[in-house]
């Protein structure tokens, strides 16, 4: 059974910072791309970063130079540095787990980020 499970969500005040983490079981870790996508009220579910199974990297423009994606193949976790976290900022963060062959892949349940004075 595949599990993807989000962790590190919360109510933050604009320019603070969190740490998401997505800890993930039953798929071999390494053969999977990661990566995090979010969804806000009204809006449709949208890329923030991925990271390959190389270790390369891609962030959306919104987030570029303030977020940074990583993860631990040992720990078969992947985690996002929030940095001067912006009220735009606010949404349901979703772990995504994907493979190209053969083509696979899985959602986490998501995570509240919630970012206001």
């Amino acid at each position: 059974q595949v599990q993807l499970v989000e962790s590190g969500g919360g109510l933050v005040q604009p320019g603070g910072s969190l740490r998401l983490s997505c800890a993930a079981s039953g798929i071999s870790f390494g053969a999977y791309a990661m990566g995090w996508y979010r969804q806000a009220p009204g809006k449709q579910r949208e890329l923030v970063a991925t990271a390959g199974t190389g270790g390369t990297t891609n962030y959306a423009a919104s987030v570029k130079g303030r977020f940074t994606i990583s993860r631990d193949n040992a720990k078969n976790t992947v985690y996002l540095q929030m940095n001067s976290l912006k009220p735009e900022d606010t949404a349901v963060y979703y772990c995504n787990a994907k493979r190209v062959f053969p083509r696979l892949e899985f959602w986490g349940q998501g995570t509240q980020v919630t970012v206001s004075s």
